[in-house]
């Protein structure tokens, strides 16, 4: 179906700083039109010192529902939310944002898309060992989702020591055990994922020491600019089966659509 345009349009921007690698625009507007809904995702590039004064301008707009979040911006934008889901007060951050009564409820999907996507790409995460890069906004989001998905061993891995002890400390008193300290080497992994921007500009240092990666592992990224980043393509050269971050994408987009849409039927505010 055509994506529709009319005076009666209900608007869902996404922000970020920057905004030229997102894929929402033309994939979420698409499903909106798919769902018979007058709806389109526009892109808005936002600084980070004027995120709060746009969400406040947002609230005004009558004909806007609700705001997607990339980064930068996850983690303050949750603090704009009056409300925000289980999801996302575990990760600190929304990537997702709909007008409610008296402000904005958050949640964060990114886990669940992340792990659903390598799911999808035909790889279980039950019973699997895997090492996490990077323990920001979306970081918690999928390490939180990799243990609900039955992980045997979750080692986490970020140059923020403290922001990766919080997320290990808040995981361990739920899956005792489970949850350690990671580091740069993938040898001995099943699954090695990543959850840093590395790899989104030119020169980047890979996430992890490609040299340690062999065929048999599964490699997933959340980057979606470059459509393969270069943790991608090292390990397709390696012979390892890989996600990318459309993969990831594409794997959330019908769980954004619902959340925007009021759709959703799961979702648990704290």
């Amino acid at each position: 179906m055509a994506i529709s345009l009319s005076g009666e349009t209900r608007l869902f921007p996404v922000v970020g700083d920057p905004i030229a690698q997102v894929k929402s625009p033309a994939l979420l507007s698409a499903l909106m039109a798919d769902r018979a809904r007058d709806a389109i995702v526009p892109p808005v590039h936002v600084a980070p010192a004027d995120l709060a004064p746009v969400i406040g301008a947002f609230g005004m707009l009558r004909n806007l529902d609700g705001v997607l979040v990339t980064v930068p911006h996850k983690i303050a934008a949750f603090s704009l939310c009056s409300r925000v889901t289980d999801r996302a007060r575990f990760a600190g951050s929304v990537n997702v944002m709909r007008k409610a009564a008296g402000g904005w409820l958050g949640d964060n999907t990114d886990g669940q898309g992340f792990v659903n996507g390598i799911e999808l790409a035909g790889q279980s995460v039950a019973d699997k060992k895997v090492l996490l890069v990077g323990c920001g906004g979306a970081g918690s989001a999928i390490a939180l989702e990799f243990m609900i998905g039955g992980a045997a061993q979750l080692a986490l891995h970020d140059i923020d020591q403290a922001r990766r002890d919080r997320v290990i400390d808040a995981l361990s008193w739920r899956f005792p055990g489970k949850v350690v300290t990671g580091g740069t080497d993938p040898s001995g992994f099943d699954i090695i994922a990543n959850a840093t921007p590395m790899g989104m500009q030119p020169g980047d240092p890979l996430p992890v020491d490609v040299a340690g990666l062999s065929s048999g592992q599964f490699v997933a990224c959340v980057i979606t600019k470059p459509e393969n980043s270069p943790l991608v393509e090292a390990a397709r050269q390696r012979g390892c089966r890989t996600m990318n971050g459309l993969g990831m994408f594409m794997a959330q987009a019908d769980i954004l659509a619902d959340f925007l849409l009021f759709s959703d039927k799961t979702a648990r505010e704290d």
